[in-house]
């Protein structure tokens, strides 16, 4: 059996396969959440406004369970970044179109994919996508919860913040890293 590249998308005696799934992409948009949150949740940044907010004290942070905290912090960041792929690859549209089974596919599936295979696959349209989820998913979403938890604004912005440059990094890194 010959395997034929084309764009990112490879033909098996002309049956196409999966898309495919770059998991280290996906395992490194997940650590960025961490590498943000150490930056963006710093006394110098917005830590000091997220701990008088919150009401968190650093006596009362060292007794968190840092295993729990960062291992669950880690496991949900991996499953946001697997739904990111969808929310920053045109393509992943497409592929939904048809069921997501590919070698069940026409050949007008094929012959789109071989033409606008890699179409919008930057870091830069990953980044807008990214940047567009957080804005109009993650700080409605958060803003529901604040309003119903009786939060301040302060504490919305910097959280919803905070997720809308996490997931425009993570639309960057999963959308241009092929």
């Amino acid at each position: 059996m010959v395997l034929k590249k084309i764009c990112t998308f490879e033909l098996l005696t002309n049956k196409l396969l999966i898309m495919p799934f770059n998991p280290i992409a996906v395992l490194v948009a997940a650590l960025a959440t961490l590498l943000v949150g150490f930056v963006w949740y710093n006394p110098k940044v917005f830590g000091t406004i997220w701990m008088n907010e919150t009401g968190m004290t650093e006596e009362k942070a060292k007794q968190g369970n840092m295993l729990k905290i960062f291992g669950f912090t880690i496991l949900f960041s991996l499953m946001i970044s697997m739904a990111v792929p969808g929310l920053v690859i045109h393509q992943m549209g497409a592929l939904g179109m048809i069921g997501g089974k590919e070698a069940d596919a026409l050949p007008s599936y094929a012959a789109f994919m071989r033409d606008y295979g890699d179409a919008f696959r930057t870091y830069k349209h990953g980044a807008l996508h990214g940047f567009m989820s957080g804005l109009f998913i993650a700080f409605p979403i958060l803003g529901v919860n604040a309003m119903f938890d009786q939060k301040s604004w302060k504490l919305l912005f910097v959280t919803a913040g905070y997720w809308i440059v996490t997931l425009t990094i993570m639309g960057a890194i999963i959308c241009g890293w092929k």
